[in-house]
């Protein structure tokens, strides 16, 4: 499977609701995220980022992958998503962001996001 394919499973699985699992499954040990709000190290931080993330989520409305491009050799991967989300308070938001990802040994080791926070 390709880096490309991996990327696209991932988004897959979140669609599925399975956000989890696709972190359980791509992410490294050592891997670092970042987004304009912050940064977090290691998969159990950037995992319960994750899980502090799902927890403002009221309900899922759907998920759509616009673009995912890979260099292979290099082991980077870009994609443009959107997802559209109600927030417990209520809001309900369409977010949309672009993220880079960086691969070794088939695991995501660095992810960084960029949207209008």
């Amino acid at each position: 499977m390709t880096l490309r394919e991996k990327t696209q499973d991932i988004y897959n699985l979140i669609g599925e609701g399975k956000l989890l699992d696709a972190f359980d499954k791509y992410y490294g040990e050592n891997v670092v995220i970042t987004e304009p709000r912050g940064t977090w190290k290691g998969k159990a931080e950037c995992r319960k980022h994750e899980e502090e993330f799902l927890g403002m989520i009221k309900e899922f409305h759907g998920m759509k992958v616009s673009a995912i491009t890979s260099d292979e050799e290099a082991g980077v991967v870009m994609h443009e998503t959107s997802m559209d989300v109600t927030f417990q308070d209520g809001n309900r938001v369409n977010m949309e962001q672009v993220g880079v990802q960086k691969w070794e040994d088939g695991k995501i080791v660095h992810e960084r996001f960029y949207y209008q926070g």
